[in-house]
């Protein structure tokens, strides 16, 4: 009775995610999220081991920092958005090659060019992720509208437009278990902590150390990380 009673209590964690952790109370402004990255289907003779292994979101008020980083090479993929002023980029870091591309109005960011033409439909399903009540939408792909990938996103975390020149750019929340075609590879993002904290205006702002260069080669150079 009483295995059965605690078989009963996991399966309850599990199915509401309360597995990962909120620290700093919900609705807040700034801070940041870790989310795990699993990667599925062959990715050349890379091995998995070296490739980023979390995704990080800072963001304050509409300003929003994606990192992807592994500790191979110092290499890494990462988009920043900053309307104000006018800041889409994309930047790509291998060794000592520092490439960025601003994202031109109307544009998403490099990449995602295998996510052209999904539909996304909001469902009515519901569950609670890292404390946060979460809404689903189902992804479908025009090679095959029967294969149905599932998301989950918050209205209860505060990041105005949190999917600017994303492939999710319709969805108004912040996503929480997600997934990105990036070129030739499948990379699924689980929410793993969310952290209330200050972060300065600096992370924001277009670094200066990147070679500028057009979207044709950054897409290149990020094709390769991915499947080096």
């Amino acid at each position: 009775m009483r295995f059965s009673y605690v078989l009963f209590i996991a399966v309850i964690f599990a199915i509401t995610g309360f597995s990962c952790k909120e620290k700093g109370g919900k609705y807040i402004n700034q801070g940041e999220i870790h989310y795990t990255i699993d990667y599925v289907g062959k990715f050349g003779p890379m091995p998995k081991e070296v490739l980023p292994k979390n995704l990080i979101v800072s963001f304050k008020n509409n300003k929003i920092l994606f990192e992807m980083i592994s500790s191979f090479g110092n290499s890494g993929i990462f988009n920043l958005a900053n309307p104000d002023k006018g800041i889409l980029d994309t930047y790509f870091s291998l060794f000592t090659l520092k490439y960025f591309y601003a994202v031109q109005p109307g544009e998403q960011y490099p990449g995602f060019e295998s996510m052209k033409g999904i539909e996304i439909r909001k469902t009515t399903k519901t569950s609670v992720i890292c404390g946060f009540n979460c809404k689903n939408a189902e992804i479908t792909f025009p090679a095959d509208r029967n294969k149905i990938y599932n998301i989950w996103y918050t209205n209860e975390i505060n990041i105005k437009n949190p999917n600017i020149a994303t492939p999710y750019s319709q969805i108004d929340g912040v996503l929480m278990n997600f997934f990105f075609f990036l070129g030739p590879a499948e990379l699924h993002f689980d929410a793993e902590t969310v952290y209330k904290k200050a972060i300065p205006d600096e992370a924001f702002e277009r670094r200066e150390k990147f070679m500028r260069v057009s979207r044709e080669e950054i897409d290149k150079f990020i094709n390769k990380m991915i499947s080096l």
